[in-house]
């Protein structure tokens, strides 16, 4: 990163008018210097252990003689940054006058490193705060002050004094604010606002965040965009001060979380949740609406390769809410009421539109969501009371259109309606939903179109009337309703009344075995069969022992030691099942994966 270094050559014809203008400037050079000294004697009587302070830590500052004001001809503005090489004579002219430029080199960045790493040295804090602000808006079109201008000399130099800051600064703001090391509440901030050192150093603070977001926003580099963010996170309780500035991280870091690669979606979410956790109510709600509008955003469509994307970021969502159950609470009901409405709105005038609303990827991606997060906190009082409206609107969606081409959704909101049953202990009558499939007269006819490709059922929410009628789609179905309906009755094969449980299912599924015309799907259901009657058996040998009525409230410990060591036939039947499950969709993930290398290639 290079930086030119202009001369500006003085263009003066009359030599007394630049005496004049020379004695006029150091006139008033000298007229300010001893203005000066007038104020630190204010401020030593006024002030007194600041005035110990800068003495400590300024001392360039308090050195202020006689002899400086005789001499006293540089601009005090910029007193603190070092020219490199000899300093232009200024053009008079105010038509011609152009904007000076100072080189930062490595040997002053170096100076400043040092001195603020064996003495703390102030003056040395604010030059390459200066310098960083440098860098950050290194390349913007134009800056604060057009009349004075600094530039950084190379790569090495910009790559210097970003390290450094991000690297340093935040135990520098400490000490100056004297501040634990690590760490903080924002009470401590809050407190500290009213103090002395706050008003004397917030700029500091102000500066390294706000012009550290700034550098945020025109980073492209992932790797870039990481290190910065690790390290400002380090700072991020200061935030508390600057609500505007809070603000504008959270919208960068959910930015970076639903878009970034690599691993600069944990980096950020991590920043995100630290935040929470530190600053509490001033961005939970804030937090908690961006990052359920940037899950939404991003999982509008879905494939394949994206599963473990949108898997990622449901995760992320589920565990950033679990800082606040209570506010989490409060804006679960409210998104959760949206997808109700949508519900409502198609139920209530059936048409395509309405309809399209609610079968669409971005409202089944948010009831996984919202499912996930039940599952997660549903044993906490402030999470469980979503259990029943979040089912009523699963089930809702299941049987919205009956049709067999949406057959890959009701699996999918079985599926949900199950692992809410079992992280809620709750009975949702899920077979019925997965027994209607198997009487659609879609699966009981002869399969065409002879050997298809495998059909991942995870990836769709309908299919074409062709597909329908395949072999790999009729037995996908089949096997699904089949590891679905075993996992539901397993729940409640220890239950004191799984054998009338199981008693309409049994029925159906007998029936089920007479129509197919499937060999293979007569003997997956016949397995299944004899696993709900086995579990049968193993429930009613221990029923027969006890002697409290089904409204006892000790039938609630009826099999609870074997419930939780799994012995059940059908629990050992089900663990059989997800594997053969596990299998086939990593074969199906890695034959798109091949598929997507080949196309790009």
């Amino acid at each position: 990163m290079g930086a030119k270094m202009k001369s500006l050559e003085p263009e003066l014809n009359d030599e007394q008018e630049e005496e004049e203008t020379g004695t006029s400037m150091t006139s008033k050079s000298r007229s300010q210097a001893r203005e000066h000294m007038k104020q630190l004697d204010r401020l030593k009587e006024k002030d007194p252990e600041f005035y110990e302070f800068l003495k400590e830590h300024d001392k360039e500052l308090l050195q202020f003689n006689d002899e400086d004001i005789d001499d006293a001809d540089t601009d005090v503005e910029d007193v603190d940054i070092q020219i490199d090489g000899e300093t232009g004579k200024h053009d008079i002219s105010e038509k011609d006058k152009k904007p000076s430029e100072h080189v930062i080199t490595s040997a002053m960045v170096d100076s400043w490193c040092n001195s603020i790493q064996e003495n703390g040295n102030l003056s040395a804090v604010r030059s390459l705060m200066r310098a960083f602000k440098t860098a950050c808006h290194y390349g913007d079109d134009g800056g604060d002050d057009p009349s004075t201008k600094f530039s950084i000399m190379s790569s090495s130099v910009f790559n210097k004094i970003m390290l450094f800051v991000l690297s340093e600064m935040d135990s520098i703001l400490r000490k100056l604010l004297k501040l634990p090391s690590s760490g903080g509440k924002k009470e401590t901030i809050i407190d500290l606002m009213s103090s002395k050192q706050w008003k004397n150093f917030n700029h500091f603070v102000k500066s390294y965040l706000g012009n550290a977001l700034h550098v945020l926003n025109q980073m492209t580099d992932t790797e870039m965009i990481s290190f910065t963010l690790r390290r400002l996170k380090y700072s991020s309780i200061f935030l508390v001060a600057f609500p505007s500035l809070l603000r504008r991280y959270i919208k960068v870091a959910l930015h970076f979380w639903g878009t970034g690669g690599g691993a600069l979606p944990v980096v950020s979410f991590l920043f995100l949740r630290d935040l929470c956790v530190r600053l509490g109510s001033d961005c939970l709600d804030e937090c908690f609406k961006g990052i359920y509008k940037a899950y939404v955003l991003n999982c509008q469509f879905i494939n394949a390769l994206k599963l473990q994307h949108i898997q990622f970021l449901g995760n992320c969502v589920i565990e950033l809410l679990g800082v606040d159950l209570p506010t989490a609470y409060q804006h679960a009901f409210v998104f959760i009421r949206q997808l109700a409405m949508i519900l409502r709105d198609a139920l209530n005038t059936k048409t395509k539109e309405a309809f399209r609303k609610v079968y669409e990827w971005k409202f089944i991606n948010c009831l996984e969501l919202w499912t996930g997060a039940l599952c997660a906190y549903g044993s906490e009082a402030d999470f469980r009371p979503l259990a029943y409206p979040l089912t009523q609107i699963i089930s809702g969606v299941a049987r919205l259109v009956p049709s067999a081409r949406y057959f890959p959704l009701r699996v999918r909101c079985a599926k949900m309606l199950n692992r809410i049953a079992a992280s809620t202990g709750t009975f949702i009558p899920v077979s019925m939903l997965l027994l209607d499939m198997l009487e659609m007269k879609e699966l009981n006819r002869p399969p065409a179109g002879g050997v298809s490709k495998a059909v991942d059922l995870r990836t769709k929410l309908k299919v074409s009337e062709t597909t329908l009628k395949t072999r790999a789609f009729q037995e996908a179905c089949v096997l699904s309703v089949i590891e679905e309906l075993a996992d539901h009755l397993a729940q409640w094969s220890y239950s004191v009344a799984f054998f009338e449980l199981s008693f309409i299912p049994l029925v159906r599924l007998r029936s089920f075995c007479k129509t197919t015309k499937v060999e293979r799907f007569r003997k997956e259901m016949r397995q299944l069969i004899r696993q709900i009657e086995a579990s049968s058996e193993f429930t009613n040998e221990r029923r027969t022992l006890i002697s409290f009525l089904p409204n006892n409230p000790a039938a609630t410990s009826f099999l609870e030691d074997a419930k939780k060591l799994g012995a059940s036939p059908l629990s050992q039947y089900v663990l059989a099942l997800r594997q053969r499950a596990q299998q086939r969709n990593a074969s199906l993930t890695e034959s798109r994966f091949m598929i997507y290398v080949i196309y790009r290639l």
